[in-house]
C-alpha cells in the first residue's frame, strides 16, 4: 500500500494547480466531508490566484533571478562593508586626534567618543529600517530602493571628506555623516529582502534570499582586504617607526588619509550597481495586490520572464476589494493572524544581535593571546591599522563568510526554523563552554583551542539565526504590509546590536578597577558576560517557536491572502 498523503500534500497539489486527485492521493485519505469541503476552499484558492503570481512562484531559477540576486547583494556587500570597516580604523583615530605627549601609550577614543563613532550608524540604520520599510509599502519597492542605495553613496564619500583637522570638528562630521550611511544602510535590509522574496519562486526562495545575505560577509572580508592593501601602501611609502622607537613620527601626517579612502571605498559598489537596479521593474506583487495595475504587472513580468501573461483586470479588483486582504497593521485582524509571529521575528533578531554583535567585545583578548596583535607601543600607525585588519580578514575567511553559505546550501533542504533553532543551540553551548571553564582558555597553553571556540560561535550565528532572521519577515507577512514588519523586525534587530554592543562594553569590564579599560567603570567581567550571553541565546531558541516553516510554500499561502 502507497504512501497515505498529508493535507500538506494534498493543498500542494491543488495550490500549483493540480485537478487530477491521482496527483496527490485518493479520495479515501482524508474524511469524505472535510474533503469535500477543503476541494472548494482550494477549488478557490486556484481559481483566484493570478496567473503571474502562479508563474513566479513555479518558474525556473533563471537570469532575472541572478540578476536580482546581484543587484541586492552588491547593496548588502556595501553594507557589510560600511557598518564593519569602521572597527579597522577607530584605534588610528585616536592615534591620530588624540596623541599625548609623554604618554606610554599610544592615543585611544575616549569611551563616550568611540561609543558615538562606531555606534551610531547602528543607531542611524534602526531608523532607517523603520522609515523606509513602511515607505517600502507606500511607495514601492523599487523607488525606495534607488533613494537608500544614493543616500549609501553619498555618505560613504562625505564620510572620508570629514572637516577639518581638530578632533572635536572631524569626530561630530563624522558621527553626522555616518548617522545618515547607517539610515540608508537599514533601508537597504527591508527592500532588498521584499524585492527578492517577491521575485523569486517557491523551490529556492530562501536561498535567493539568503545570498543577499551573505554579500555582508564578503563586506565585510572586502573591508578587511581593502584596509590591508592601503594600510600596507602607506607602510612602505613613509616607514613609519613604532610607537616606542619615536611616539612623533610613527604616527606620519599622511596616516590622515588612510581611514578617509578605507571609508570612502564603500561608495564603490553601491555606485556600480545603481543604474541597473533603476532598470528593474517594480515587483508583481506590489504593482498587483498594492498598486492595483493589472496590466503593468502582465507586462512587466512578461517582459522578465519571456511569456505571455493575461492582463487579469477583474481578478486584481476583486482580490484588493475582498476585507481579508484589507486588514491594517494596527488592528485585530492583524493581531489575530500574525501578532504571534511578528512576536517571533523581532524577539529572535533582537536576542540574536545582542550576542552577535557583543562577541566583539573579546576579540583583542583572542588577537593578543594568539600574537596576531602585539601590544600598540609596538607598532606604528599604519602597522596597527595593518594587523587588526588581517585578524579580521583572517576571522571572517575561516568561519563568517562560510556560515553564511552553509545556510545559502541548506536553507531549502532543511528549513529555516530548524537552521534558527541549530544555530541558536551551538551559540548557547560555545558561549557555556568559553564561560564556564573561562579560566583554563586564558591560559597560553590552550589559546588555539579558545579561538576555535570563539569562531564556532561565529560560524553558527551564521548558519543559523543571523541568516534566518533576515529571511523569514520577508516570507510571512501580507504583501502590503511585508516591507514593514521586515523593516521593524530589522529594527528590533539593531536595537540589540546597540545593547550588544554597548551595553556589554561596560558590563565585560573587570571586577577589578585596576584592570578596567581607560574611562570605564568596573562591570561583571568576560566570564559572567558570557553566562549573560548564553541565557540570551538560550532565550532566542524559545522564541523560534513563536514561527512557522515557510520552507517551499507560496507567500500568498504563507500569508493568507
Amino acid at each position: 500500500m502507497g504512501e497515505r498523503p498529508t493535507y500538506n500534500r494534498l493543498q500542494q497539489g491543488v495550490v500549483l494547480g493540480y485537478e487530477n486527485h491521482a496527483t496527490v492521493g485518493c479520495d479515501t485519505c482524508l474524511p469524505r466531508q472535510f474533503q469535500k469541503s477543503f476541494e472548494k476552499k482550494s477549488a478557490a484558492m486556484v481559481r483566484e490566484q493570478l496567473q503571474v503570481l502562479s508563474v513566479l512562484d513555479s518558474a525556473k531559477t533563471q537570469l532575472y533571478h541572478f540578476t536580482a540576486i546581484v543587484l541586492a547583494g552588491m547593496g548588502f556587500l556595501t553594507d557589510g562593508y560600511d557598518l564593519f570597516a569602521i572597527s579597522l580604523v577607530t584605534k588610528l583615530l585616536g592615534r591620530i586626534y588624540y596623541h599625548v605627549d609623554g604618554s606610554p601609550k599610544p592615543g585611544t577614543l575616549p569611551p563616550g567618543v568611540n561609543s558615538s563613532v562606531t555606534g551610531v550608524a547602528l543607531v542611524g540604520a534602526l531608523c532607517g529600517q523603520l522609515f523606509f520599510g513602511w515607505l517600502g509599502d507606500k511607495m514601492g519597492r523599487k523607488r525606495v530602493y534607488g533613494m537608500t542605495l544614493a543616500l549609501m553613496v553619498v555618505c560613504s564619500l562625505a564620510s572620508g571628506f570629514s572637516f577639518g583637522n581638530k578632533a572635536k570638528g572631524v569626530m561630530a562630521t563624522l558621527c553626522f555623516f555616518r548617522f545618515w550611511l547607517g539610515f540608508g544602510i537599514g533601508g537597504d535590509y527591508p527592500i532588498s529582502a521584499t524585492i527578492m522574496s517577491e521575485y523569486a519562486n517557491k523551490k529556492t526562495r530562501g536561498a535567493c534570499i539568503a545570498v543577499v545575505f551573505a554579500m555582508q560577509g564578503f563586506g565585510i572580508l572586502a573591508s578587511g582586504i581593502v584596509a590591508l592593501i592601503v594600510s600596507a601602501s602607506f607602510d612602505y611609502a613613509f616607514k613609519e617607526p613604532s610607537y616606542t622607537m619615536n611616539a612623533v613620527l610613527s604616527t606620519a601626517p599622511q596616516s590622515d588619509y588612510i581611514w578617509r579612502i578605507i571609508l570612502m571605498f564603500g561608495a564603490i559598489p553601491a555606485a556600480f550597481t545603481y543604474y541597473w537596479r533603476m532598470k528593474m521593474p517594480e515587483t508583481a506583487r506590489y504593482t498587483a495586490l498594492i498598486a492595483k495595475n493589472a496590466k503593468q504587472v502582465a507586462q512587466d513580468m512578461a517582459r522578465v520572464l519571456q511569456v505571455e501573461i493575461k492582463v487579469e483586470e477583474k481578478k486584481v479588483e476583486k482580490l484588493v476589494a475582498d476585507k481579508n486582504n484589507s486588514f491594517g497593521l494596527f488592528s485585530k485582524e492583524f493581531a489575530r493572524r500574525h501578532g504571534l509571529h511578528l512576536l517571533g521575528t523581532t524577539s529572535t533578531w533582537f536576542l540574536l544581535d545582542i550576542a552577535f554583535y557583543s562577541q566583539n567585545l573579546f576579540q583583542k583578548d583572542i588577537f593578543t593571546a594568539i600574537g596576531w596583535i602585539p601590544a600598540a607601543a609596538k607598532m606604528s600607525a599604519a602597522g596597527e591599522v595593518y594587523k587588526v585588519a588581517k585578524a579580521q580578514t583572517l576571522i571572517a575567511l575561516c568561519s563568517t563568510v562560510p556560515g553564511y553559505w552553509f545556510t545559502v546550501a541548506f536553507i531549502d533542504i532543511i528549513g529555516r526554523i530548524k537552521i534558527q533553532l541549530m544555530g541558536f543551540f551551538f551559540m548557547t553551548v560555545f558561549m557555556f563552554g568559553l564561560a564556564i571553564p573561562y579560566h583554563h582558555w586564558t591560559l597560553h597553553d590552550n589559546r588555539l583551542g579558545f579561538v576555535i571556540m570563539y569562531s564556532l560561535t561565529f560560524f553558527f550565528a551564521n548558519f543559523g539565526p543571523n541568516a534566518t532572521t533576515f529571511v523569514v519577515p520577508a516570507e510571512i507577512f501580507p504583501a502590503r504590509l511585508r516591507s514593514t514588519c521586515h523593516g521593524i523586525s530589522a529594527a528590533a534587530g539593531k536595537a540589540g546590536a546597540i545593547v550588544g554592543a554597548y551595553g556589554f562594553l561596560y558590563a565585560s569590564q573587570s571586577t577589578d578597577p585596576h584592570k578596567t579599560d581607560k574611562g570605564y567603570p568596573t562591570g561583571i567581567g568576560t566570564r559572567y558576560s558570557l553566562i549573560v550571553l548564553g541565557i540570551i541565546n538560550f532565550l532566542g531558541m524559545a522564541f523560534t517557536f513563536l514561527l512557522p516553516e515557510p520552507n517551499g510554500r507560496s507567500l500568498e499561502e504563507l500569508s493568507g491572502e
